[in-house]
């Protein structure tokens, strides 16, 4: 049976909010008509965000995996090919 993780990640909740008050605005700023460049910018913005947050929640996950490796020798090879799933889906890479 799979150990389930135990990460917390609630930290990240004032980061979410964050972003999404950001993805609010953007919506506002189409609605009345501002600049592309402007709309750009803020649409980059929340990309960053974004990728922070993703950068965090990943180094939890890496640093949780190595942990149970250290713990439980037999789970070596899944926690390996769990991180390489999760490596391979990111485009940034």
């Amino acid at each position: 049976m799979k150990k389930q993780e135990k990460t917390n990640h609630k930290e990240e909740i004032t980061r979410l909010n964050k972003i999404a008050g950001q993805v609010n605005g953007v919506k506002k700023m189409i609605e009345e008509g501002r600049s592309s460049p402007d709309i750009i910018i803020q649409l980059q913005s929340i990309r960053a965000a974004v990728k922070v947050v993703e950068s965090h929640i990943l180094q939890k996950y890496v640093q949780y995996c190595v942990e149970q490796v250290f713990e439980e020798n037999s789970n070596r090879e899944q926690k390996i090919q769990e991180l390489k799933k999760l490596f391979d889906r990111r485009p940034d890479l």
